[in-house]
């Protein structure tokens, strides 16, 4: 295995500590970045992160080379630099480090939700990033972590298979030769319009969440998320919010996983409708809803999922009105403009492109005018 590349780690929450740890226990040389120094400084006091898992998994004391609130000087210590934020800050951190990025660097959004990889390569052209730097994007996150301390992590899973994309969809397998040594687990997701429109977080998370507020507000989010909170009706709701999803992807010339295929190929949960196929899923028991409504689940899938998605669908002639609906209900709960706050694909230069225009920017990488 080439230990010899470098990475980064933006970000020090529950994904981007996992990350840390667990690639400095691999052996290879980490450095991890967070904006705000108090964060990180437990980890910079004592060299790096212990880590535990569940089941055997990687544990151990992950000893990292850098620890730092210094983006420049991250990002000069990397050849992979790995974002582990909430979707909501890409495009903040692509205008941090536009002026530090360097050739030959590759930067993987972990995960990119819906027109991530776009919206960051944008940005940093916005920006004027001279540099030729390759985005990517991967579906969802490889680990199910969390933070157990200042400077402790859990791994409590690490997923076999997660497809990526990289913008041009040309790159793609050389950023997957580049991670092999560290994450064999990455496969090609054909292009980022496959792995943006593969979201399923969209579907599950925001409208369950608004569905079950008054439960959530009354109770602090004690009963089973997905058991309790899926009832045969809302489950009818997701069903239309996923058709929606997947017709957009069909219109873009995707085929687009279901919900119901999703969870047969995650969990080989199966049933005979969306409802009966979650309830399906053992894995399901135990996970508590949110404790309140100010949640990643809304203030993030919303503007970086669903907003994206409504709007291709306006684009190209598909009727998304489930989706609006969902979107709405978060703006009014939220007193937050989400159609505003998103990732509008008018706001990122694609509005006059045709389906065909779209597909050959992100297979083959004609650029989009900022």
């Amino acid at each position: 295995m080439d230990k010899n590349t470098r990475y980064t780690i933006v970000g020090a929450g529950h994904g981007g500590k996992g990350m840390a740890a667990h690639l400095a226990l691999m052996g290879f040389d980490v450095t991890l970045y967070n904006r705000t120094p108090d964060n990180v400084a437990a980890i910079r006091k004592r060299g790096g992160i212990e880590l535990d898992s569940y089941d055997g998994g990687p544990h151990g004391f992950g000893r990292l080379a850098h620890v730092t609130s210094d983006l420049a000087e991250a990002l000069a210590a990397a050849d992979i630099v790995m974002v582990v934020v909430p979707s909501s800050a890409h495009a903040d951190i692509a205008r941090a480090a536009s002026p530090h990025l360097c050739d030959g660097q590759i930067v993987v959004l972990h995960p990119g939700r819906t027109l991530g990889a776009i919206e960051f390569k944008y940005v940093l052209r916005a920006a004027d990033c001279r540099a030729d730097v390759t985005v990517a994007e991967t579906e969802t996150l490889i680990y199910a972590s969390r933070s157990d301390g200042p400077a402790q992590a859990r791994i409590f899973s690490i997923k076999e298979a997660v497809p990526l994309a990289a913008l041009p969809a040309t790159r793609t397998q050389a950023v997957l030769d580049a991670l092999a040594p560290a994450y064999p687990q990455f496969i090609d997701g054909g292009n980022v319009l496959q792995t943006g429109m593969n979201n399923m977080g969209a579907i599950f998370h925001p409208a369950l969440t608004l569905l079950n507020a008054g439960r959530i507000e009354n109770t602090g989010g004690e009963f089973q998320f997905y058991i309790d909170g899926v009832t045969p009706s809302v489950a009818r709701v997701l069903e239309v919010l996923d058709r929606e999803r997947v017709t957009v992807a069909a219109a873009l010339g995707i085929r687009a996983r279901t919900a119901m295929e999703w969870l047969k190929m995650a969990y080989d949960a199966t049933g005979a409708d969306l409802h009966e196929a979650i309830q399906n899923q053992v894995g399901y028991y135990g996970i508590q809803a949110p404790r309140t409504l100010n949640h990643r689940y809304i203030t993030e899938d919303v503007p970086m999922s669903l907003v994206p998605i409504a709007g291709l669908g306006e684009r190209y002639g598909v009727s998304v009105r489930a989706i609006t609906s969902i979107i709405q209900l978060a703006c009014i709960i939220h007193s937050t403009d989400y159609w505003r706050r998103g990732r509008d694909p008018r706001k990122l230069g694609l509005e006059q492109m045709s389906v065909p225009e779209l597909t050959k920017y992100v297979c083959e990488g004609v650029e989009v005018e900022p």
